[in-house]
Parts: structure tokens; C-alpha cells; sequence
């Protein structure tokens, strides 16, 4: 019994985890260059260039996030004291958030 329910646990989250990749990876690396949510503030993610980032790089961006959430978020608070404004998974991946023109 206890054994069926963890499978159902790790199936729900690797499923979750496996929609929530596709949905920043393709929308990050689309023609948006963003997800709805920075769509809506006005912001886009950008190579080191101001590039649309690749499928790849989006990837990477969001795996890194996994570092950034690890470190207590402290990878996350990184982005108010970087020069650039990068959170560390952005520097990982080699990317900026940058406000669209």
C-alpha cells in the first residue's frame, strides 16, 4: 500500500516537473523570449548578446533554477547585488532578464 502511494507521489512529480520544464523552456526560448508572466511585466530573457536564447540554454536555465531554490534561495537574492542583475541560475546558463524595449 505505502509502496503504490510513493510511486503515485513520484509519478505526480516527475509528470509536474516534466510540464513545468516544457513550459519555461519553450516559452523562454520562443519569439516571447519570456513566460506569460514576464510577458505581462514588460520582461524578456536574453543571452549575455541580448539574443533570443536557444531550446538548449532555456533548458539549462531552468535545471539551474534547482542550484538556485539549494543554495535557500540565496541564488535568487544574488540578482539585487550582481552588476548585471543575475540570479545565479542566470549566470549558470548564461543568460539576462532585461526589460523589453
Amino acid at each position: 500500500m505505502l509502496g503504490s502511494a510513493m510511486i503515485s507521489v513520484l509519478l505526480f512529480e516527475g509528470c509536474a516537473l516534466f510540464g513545468l520544464w516544457l513550459y519555461f523552456a519553450i516559452l523562454e526560448s520562443s519569439a516571447w523570449q519570456g513566460t506569460v508572466g514576464k510577458k505581462v511585466l514588460g520582461l524578456r530573457v536574453t543571452d549575455l548578446d541580448g539574443n533570443r536564447i536557444s531550446f538548449g540554454r532555456a533548458t539549462g536555465r531552468f535545471f539551474a533554477k534547482l542550484v538556485s531554490n539549494f543554495t535557500f534561495m540565496i541564488g535568487y537574492i544574488m540578482a539585487g547585488f550582481t552588476a548585471k542583475k543575475q540570479a545565479l541560475h542566470d549566470m549558470i546558463a548564461g543568460c539576462l532578464v532585461t526589460k523589453s524595449v
